[in-house]
């Protein structure tokens, strides 16, 4: 990729798309995580240095992690927080020590990512993950009789912890969820700068609130007041299109050359979305395919001196594949392709 690097999101050994299907497709980076480690315990540089290896293994580079997760009493500032806190500074000086230089993370409440459907089918017969507010809005946490099995959801908490959970972010206002990620940031970033690893928050997604949950990383004015926490270079953003393009009320190209002439993208997801009157669609790469004007982003972040690393994110399924909902290889192969057209057009016209 001209001036990037092409990376792409590898689940580890169970997952479907392997290694070489990865390399073949002509990225040479690879975004990482160690699932199997506990939510919150320290990621020692042994298992780090096992999983880089295994990458390495196929002529591949470890280049960013996503996610080391936030644990939740981190983002409540409840139970173990101060500890949580100790174990992440010390999973960033080991990622640090093993020479990988970009940290993913989000400071969502409990529900991460959602989407209503994750096989919904498109007009030419392919299937993606989608968003109708009607079908969210049928859901509630707290009633006991509640469908509690929206995608993105973490299985891992029983409906009693759940509900939990979500009471104590009720609790909460936005403006203590800012604080306590304030507070997580002040801790945590001078650890990043002294190992130079760049901390890449993503956006809230969707970039709303959800069950009447704060959310905060949702737009412009939230992204200029969260690097305003602690103004350090090593804090910055992972500039999620599809994220922040499933709201109209977000200038995605405009927030794309403004966060890279400040030097704050340290990594990129690239992807579409056709955006509705009750939600959005995910949608081919193309911006013929969405109602993102994928060029201008690019031209963006090109024309702004981003260097740094981008993945195709999310892709339909197509052509009969079967594996893990937005991530399969031929459709994200089909969006590197496009992405590497548009930064070489852009490029090659510069000059």
């Amino acid at each position: 990729m001209y001036l990037c690097e092409q990376t792409w999101r590898w689940y580890g050994p169970n997952d479907p798309v392997s290694l070489w299907d990865i390399r073949q497709a002509g990225a040479t980076g690879i975004v990482n995580a160690l699932h199997h480690i506990p939510n919150g315990e320290v990621w020692t540089t042994e298992e780090i240095q096992k999983r880089k290896a295994l990458i390495e293994s196929a002529g591949l580079r470890w280049s960013v992690v996503e996610s080391v997760p936030v644990h939740e009493h981190i983002k409540t500032q409840t139970g173990d927080f101060q500890t949580y806190i100790e174990n992440y500074k010390q999973s960033i000086r080991n990622l640090g020590a093993c020479d990988i230089r970009v940290v993913t993370y989000n400071f969502m409440p409990v529900f991460d990512w959602t989407r209503t459907q994750l096989d919904h089918v498109l007009p030419d017969g392919s299937t993606s993950l989608v968003y109708y507010q009607e079908q969210v809005d049928a859901v509630n946490p707290l009633q006991s009789d509640s469908d509690l099995t929206l995608p993105g959801w973490d299985a891992s908490y029983t409906r009693e912890e759940l509900k939990q959970v979500v009471a104590e972010y009720n609790a909460m206002s936005e403006d203590d969820l800012w604080n306590n990620l304030k507070y997580f940031l002040e801790r945590v970033i001078p650890v990043a700068a002294e190992c130079d690893v760049n901390m890449a928050i993503h956006e809230d997604d969707p970039c709303w609130s959800i069950f009447g949950l704060p959310r905060i990383i949702t737009c412009e004015k939230n992204i200029d007041r969260f690097l305003g926490l602690v103004d350090d270079p090593h804090n910055g953003i992972t500039l999620c299109t599809g994220s922040l393009g499933c709201s109209n009320k977000n200038d995605v190209v405009k927030m794309a050359a403004k966060y890279a002439a400040m030097g704050r993208i340290h990594f990129a997801h690239l992807r579409n979305v056709a955006v509705l009157e009750n939600g959005f669609e995910e949608r081919a790469h193309l911006s013929s395919c969405g109602s993102l004007d994928m060029y201008a982003i690019v031209k963006a972040l090109h024309d702004n001196g981003f260097t740094g690393y981008v993945r195709p994110d999310h892709g339909r399924m197509i052509w009969g594949e079967t594996g893990r909902p937005g991530y399969g290889l031929y459709d994200r192969a089909l969006g590197a392709t496009y992405i590497n057209g548009l930064f070489e057009a852009v490029e090659k016209a510069s000059k």
